[in-house]
């Protein structure tokens, strides 16, 4: 009679097929892991996505108690150093994109400026631009940084430009990105704020995007869920976000460098985009103009973006930077 019997399969088969059923039971877990993550806890999800872009940016995020703040920066590359400060609202996570062009060539530290983002607060203290200028001296003097690249944005720029002005050995060059602290033509921003609105806090996903209209030219593709979280936390920061803009709107304050310029000793480099609703590119006129006594002046203007060019133009923002650096 013939044989009808089933030979086992060769070892080699049987191996793979085992292999294959745990990949594809891996694949299922990690699905439905990452949806209800994305369902249940956006914030997990969103926060594992910095992390990978910050080690994409060869960056370690750490933290150092300078001064009365516990700061959170990330830290890394090699090379010569340049410090890069975020803007009102905002946090070092908005220099990512930047930092992974910059790191090959050059050592970065970017901080969370005190109050924002993991850094500490103190909703008693101070945080206007000169409280801030004196407390990143602390931080500069903890890390031991020596002479670095100053770069600011917003905000950040208004507090990087002070300080620059008040500790010019520290400073070897100055870049100021849509700089807050300048004369600039009045726009509806600057008539919101100096009547007490700020479009920067916002209690919802319609808030959320207006604001994002204000200073991006383009609306990026955020997922609905993610969106949630930065609307949360925005709402979790209104009392301090009110503090400090209440303490921005103050003459000494959003004219803060504009009446520190001719302090500035170091070479500086203003850029801008063309297209900033939020910080007039007029202000650029009033930074070169009164820029007596610096070393260089440079400015450059980015086409296409509105007022966050780190996030908009990142390729562009590192090229400006990197030839800013190399030629000082």
């Amino acid at each position: 009679m013939p044989n009808t019997s089933t030979s086992p399969r060769p070892l080699w088969q049987r191996m793979l097929i085992r292999r294959l059923k745990f990949l594809a039971i891996v694949v299922v877990a990690l699905g439905v892991l990452l949806g209800g993550s994305y369902l249940f806890a956006p914030q997990w999800l969103f926060n594992a996505n910095i992390a990978r872009e910050a080690m994409a940016a060869h960056l370690e995020k750490k933290s150092v108690q300078a001064g009365d703040t516990r700061w959170s920066y990330y830290e890394g590359g090699s090379g010569p150093t340049i410090v890069l400060l975020h803007g009102f609202a905002d946090s070092k996570d908005v220099w990512l994109d930047v930092a992974r062009q910059l790191t090959p060539h050059f050592h970065l530290v970017i901080p969370d400026l005190p109050g924002w983002g993991e850094s500490s607060r103190d909703m008693s203290a101070n945080y206007d631009i000169d409280a801030q200028a004196t407390r990143l001296q602390a931080f500069v003097t903890t890390l031991g940084l020596g002479r670095f690249l100053l770069v600011g944005h917003s905000m950040g720029g208004a507090i990087a430009g002070v300080y620059a002005a008040e500790h010019p050995a520290h400073v070897s060059g100055l870049a100021l990105l849509d700089s807050f602290g300048l004369k600039f033509k009045e726009n509806a921003f600057a008539r919101e704020t100096l009547a007490g609105k700020d479009p920067l806090a916002f209690t919802h996903a319609a808030g959320f995007w207006r604001a994002t209209d204000l200073v991006l030219a383009k609306r990026p593709d955020i997922p609905g869920r993610f969106v949630d979280v930065l609307v949360a936390r925005n709402v979790q920061d209104h009392a301090f976000i009110a503090k400090v803009f209440d303490e921005l709107r103050q003459p000494s304050q959003y004219l803060a460098l504009q009446n520190r310029l001719g302090q500035l000793t170091m070479p500086v480099l203003g850029l801008w985009c063309n297209g900033d609703k939020v910080i007039d590119i007029s202000a650029q006129d009033s930074l070169r103009n009164g820029l007596t006594h610096a070393s260089a002046i440079s400015t450059s203007t980015l086409v296409g973006c509105d007022h966050i060019p780190q996030l908009e133009k990142p390729g562009e923002t590192a090229q400006v930077l990197t030839a800013f650096a190399l030629s000082h």
